[in-house]
């Protein structure tokens, strides 16, 4: 079978794809979930929808486990679910190469796996990807800054965790569109690991070094968003910050006055996709489209009503 990538219209999930599931149909399963880190609240939704779908679909133990941003904690989980013997794995990876010799051991010891959110490299086997087009994501951003500063702007961007797939493809969508532009220049591009605290103190260091300030501020998440949304308050400079992921905190600032844009890659849509191509396999024999991407969009004051998790704003 040839990969080959599906885009789904923003909000379409796995039913439109697979079919309803009948709960407690054929045999029971057990399923390891493995998500990078449940410190970050994006991960807990994936993780909540996963266990919110398992629920749904009926006859479904969760094996479910925190990466706590190390590879070794999530090598040793994938390592324990296979001894465990588990019927499949739902991950999304720390890292797309370090990650890899684990969910080779996985497919070795045939056990079905997929991919959330996060992709693995170069292991040969892997039941399906579920994730968002990040690099359309990116693409978003970039273009919504495009539209904001039609005559050029000066643009700081706070990158993602080296060596995840997100900030990766993420980066890449933005300089897609910005890169060769005129009047559009990156004057600092800086890691702040998807962290809030990192993202705030990064963008102090950036803004302490420019003789003027950046026209718009671009984060790879919503974190690192609203850490230098923080830190550009504090300093009582109205700069417009694009975030990504469109957590709720993000949404209501955006709503707000805050933010001026977030990235919706409806998560929660990823999980219940994941679980039910999953389960049609186990149960169906059903061979799950090996990628499966949504497609992200930009999430502004006139359209807050397009995103995944709007009912939890407070």
């Amino acid at each position: 079978m040839k990969p080959f990538s599906k885009l789904l219209a923003p909000g379409v999930v796995a039913a439109s794809l697979l079919g309803a599931m009948v709960p407690g149909h054929a045999q029971d399963v057990t399923l390891a979930t493995s998500m990078p880190a449940l410190e970050f609240p994006f991960f807990v939704h994936m993780q909540d929808a996963l266990t919110k779908k398992a629920e749904e679909v009926g006859g479904i133990s969760l094996i479910a486990t925190d990466g706590q941003n190390q590879t070794t904690k999530q090598t040793g989980d994938v390592e324990a679910a296979i001894i465990q013997g588990v019927d499949g794995i739902i991950i999304s990876p720390i890292d797309a190469v370090a990650m890899a010799p684990a969910l080779k051991q996985a497919v070795d010891a045939e056990i079905p796996v997929i991919t959330i959110d996060r992709r693995v490299d170069g292991v040969e086997g892997i039941l399906s990807h579920v994730g968002a087009d990040n690099v359309v994501g990116g693409e978003a951003q970039g273009n919504l800054i495009m539209e904001l500063f039609p005559d050029g702007a000066r643009v700081v961007n706070l990158q993602g965790q080296p060596g995840a797939s997100p900030a990766i493809d993420r980066n890449k969508g933005l300089h897609n569109v910005l890169d060769g532009k005129d009047n559009y220049e990156f004057v600092a591009e800086q890691t702040a690991n998807f962290a809030r605290e990192e993202g705030a103190s990064v963008t102090e260091a950036i803004l302490g070094g420019l003789a003027t300030p950046p026209d718009v501020i671009v984060a790879a998440n919503d974190d690192m968003a609203l850490g230098a949304l923080q830190v550009a308050q504090e300093r009582g400079l109205d700069i417009p910050i694009i975030g990504f992921d469109a957590l709720p905190e993000a949404l209501a600032s955006v709503r707000d006055g805050g933010l001026a844009a977030t990235i919706e890659q409806f998560p929660g849509g990823q999980s219940a996709t994941a679980l039910e191509a999953m389960i049609a396999h186990l149960r169906d024999g059903k061979a799950p489209e090996p990628l499966v991407l949504l497609n992200p969009i930009a999430i502004t004051k006139d359209n807050l009503d397009k995103a995944e998790r709007l009912g939890e704003i407070q």
